[in-house]
Protein backbone atom coordinates (compact mmCIF):
# COMPACT_ATOMS: atom_id res chain seq x y z
CA UNK A 1 0.00 0.00 0.00
CA UNK A 2 2.86 2.35 0.81
CA UNK A 3 4.36 1.83 -2.67
CA UNK A 4 1.05 2.81 -4.22
CA UNK A 5 0.88 6.01 -2.18
CA UNK A 6 4.48 6.90 -3.15
CA UNK A 7 3.64 6.23 -6.80
CA UNK A 8 0.77 8.73 -6.76
CA UNK A 9 2.80 11.33 -4.86
CA UNK A 10 5.77 11.06 -7.26
CA UNK A 11 5.70 14.04 -9.64
CA UNK A 12 8.80 13.39 -11.73
CA UNK A 13 6.82 11.65 -14.46
CA UNK A 14 4.31 14.48 -14.56
CA UNK A 15 7.08 17.02 -15.04
CA UNK A 16 8.56 15.03 -17.92
CA UNK A 17 5.15 14.82 -19.59
CA UNK A 18 4.62 18.56 -19.16
CA UNK A 19 7.99 19.32 -20.75
CA UNK A 20 7.19 16.95 -23.60
CA UNK A 21 3.89 18.72 -24.27
CA UNK A 22 5.57 22.13 -24.19
CA UNK A 23 8.25 20.95 -26.62
CA UNK A 24 5.58 19.53 -28.94
CA UNK A 25 3.63 22.81 -28.92
CA UNK A 26 6.78 24.80 -29.65
CA UNK A 27 7.57 22.47 -32.55
CA UNK A 28 4.07 22.95 -33.98
CA UNK A 29 4.38 26.73 -33.74
CA UNK A 30 7.78 26.63 -35.48
CA UNK A 31 6.42 24.50 -38.32
CA UNK A 32 3.46 26.85 -38.86
CA UNK A 33 5.60 30.00 -38.76
CA UNK A 34 8.26 28.59 -41.09
CA UNK A 35 5.57 27.43 -43.49
CA UNK A 36 3.92 30.83 -43.69
CA UNK A 37 7.22 32.71 -43.94
CA UNK A 38 8.39 30.29 -46.61
CA UNK A 39 5.31 31.03 -48.72
CA UNK A 40 5.93 34.77 -48.38
CA UNK A 41 9.60 34.46 -49.37
CA UNK A 42 8.66 32.28 -52.33
CA UNK A 43 6.18 34.92 -53.47
CA UNK A 44 8.82 37.68 -53.23
CA UNK A 45 11.32 35.70 -55.30
CA UNK A 46 8.65 34.86 -57.86
CA UNK A 47 7.84 38.58 -58.22
CA UNK A 48 11.55 39.35 -58.70
CA UNK A 49 11.83 36.61 -61.33
CA UNK A 50 8.78 37.98 -63.17
CA UNK A 51 10.21 41.51 -63.19
CA UNK A 52 13.57 40.25 -64.47
CA UNK A 53 11.88 38.19 -67.21
CA UNK A 54 9.86 41.23 -68.29
CA UNK A 55 13.02 43.39 -68.36
CA UNK A 56 14.89 40.86 -70.49
CA UNK A 57 12.02 40.41 -72.95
Amino acid sequence: MEKLIRFFKDEEGVTAIEYSLIAALIAIVIVVVVGSVGDSVNEVFQNIADVLNDAVS
